[in-house]
């Protein structure tokens, strides 16, 4: 191990005991707006209350991940074999035990917080699952885990993994730390050809392109049909809809320009869906619209808690249209994205980077962005060569774009969409070559 990395790796290890009670005041304050951060606090230092050996370990930070890993997590199921799950965030976790309620009932899959960065957390972990293998879904590279993996002798794997370009740039301004770690994966599973040229071109070991696993990202049957009766009870099915999913903080003004904008100048009143990333700023989000001035409808007062068409069929009329529909819920996009005509996918109007734009396209809905698509380099540079996906650099071009200046067909976002199906498969092919390759290098 070159003498930057072992001086590195003590110093990072000292922080992390040094600054371990600050990160238990932040999962505290977390925890005031969701009190799952507070829970199940010993799994943060790898105590677990029950074992699960010979696991395959998914690591999930968050809700995108999750989502991503979801197509892989059931081919391993349909194989017989069993699944543990970390997560960092409550969105996360509560998103795997809703997919797999049955399989945690049935002791199959664990779904538990990840071990907090400490060589002593992640010894408990592993002396608690003894996994095969482990899978880290996207951009997750934590010095403890990688190293703790290797002494444990566990093969982990970047997977759905991509090297941004503007990560690319930042690591080179900083010693090549990033990189000096990454070469410690036992390999990669990537999105493309030119993900697999990055991760070569900085010595990362056993690389195979394996595509995007959100391609293959299931679709809940009742979410569709539920979203269509919405839009049926909005009396909508004759106004343009629109949705704004995945917001965060820093653009919302632009949005709120853009649809001020288009309201009081469109001939037929557009219907905004405003879908906001994190449920921390639900209330946040709504007082800001009905402080603009907008007719807000709030998913998580007047629509059922379950979903179906059924359901929303028995409401009564609306007395008043609103002018915007807040998704104050989780794990619900492919209904607020059933409501729509074009899809605005947020991230992109701030530095931190434009999120998912597969959910919408797996609906042939069309994309817009903000500029700052380096985090999802792929697709995007494809999406928007078909014709299917495009950006927006302000208020005014995206007022534009969604009052009819990008007008894709169906069919085109169809044809990009099938062309890049299939990730989970092609992983799947690739694992035995993958860990004999990782046994080999070992």
């Amino acid at each position: 191990m070159p003498l930057k990395l072992r001086v590195f790796l003590g110093l990072w290890s000292v922080l992390w005991h040094l600054f371990l009670p600050l990160v238990l005041v932040y999962l505290y304050r977390r925890g005031r707006k969701d009190t799952l951060y507070n829970q199940f606090i010993g799994e943060r230092f790898g105590r677990y209350a029950q074992p699960l050996r010979g696991a395959i370990w998914v690591h999930a930070v968050s809700l995108g991940e999750l989502r991503s890993a979801v197509p892989m997590i059931q081919a391993f199921l349909d194989r017989g074999e069993k699944i543990v799950v970390t997560h960092f965030t409550p969105a996360g976790r509560r998103e795997t035990e809703k997919v797999f309620a049955r399989e945690i009932e049935a002791g199959q899959l664990h779904c538990v917080w990840v071990p907090l960065e400490t060589s002593w957390a992640y010894r408990a972990f592993f002396r608690n699952y003894t996994p095969k293998l482990g899978l880290v879904m996207e951009i997750e590279i934590w010095p403890r885990m990688v190293m703790a993996s290797k002494r444990a002798g566990v093969p982990l794997f970047m997977c759905n993994a991509q090297y941004p370009s503007k990560s690319i740039v930042k690591d080179q301004k900083s010693f090549g730390l990033r990189p000096a770690v990454m070469q410690h994966y036992a390999g990669a599973f990537v999105k493309s050809d030119l993900q697999a040229e990055r991760f070569a071109a900085v010595n990362v070991p056993n690389i195979h392109v394996t595509g995007e696993l959100r391609f293959d990202q299931p679709i809940p049957d009742h979410l569709l049909p539920a979203g269509h009766a919405a839009r049926r009870w909005l009396n909508a099915n004759e106004r343009p809809v629109i949705s704004l999913g995945s917001t965060v903080e820093g653009e919302d003004q632009l949005y709120i320009d853009a649809m001020k904008k288009m309201l009081a100048t469109s001939e037929v009143k557009p219907l905004f869906i405003y879908i906001p990333r994190r449920p921390e700023r639900f209330e946040e989000i709504y007082d800001r619209l009905c402080g603009e001035g907008f007719s807000v409808l709030r998913r998580s007062s007047a629509l059922p808690d379950t979903l179906s068409a059924a359901a929303i069929e028995q409401l009564e009329p609306l007395t008043e249209e609103p002018d915007v529909v807040l998704g104050d819920s989780l794990g619900e996009m492919y209904f607020y994205l059933a409501m729509a005509d074009k899809s605005v996918v947020g991230g992109g109007f701030v530095p931190a980077g434009a999120h998912n734009i597969i959910e919408p396209l797996a609906l042939k809905k069309p994309v817009i962005t903000g500029p700052e698509t380096w985090t999802i380099e792929y697709p995007f540079v494809e999406a928007e060569a078909a014709g299917a996906a495009c950006t927006a650099e302000d208020a005014d071009e995206l007022t534009e774009l969604l009052t009819g200046a990008f007008t894709p067909s169906a069919q085109e976002i169809d044809d990009f969409f099938s062309a890049h199906a299939g990730g989970t498969a092609k992983l799947m092919a690739a694992l035995p070559a993958a860990l004999e390759a990782a046994g080999s290098n070992a």
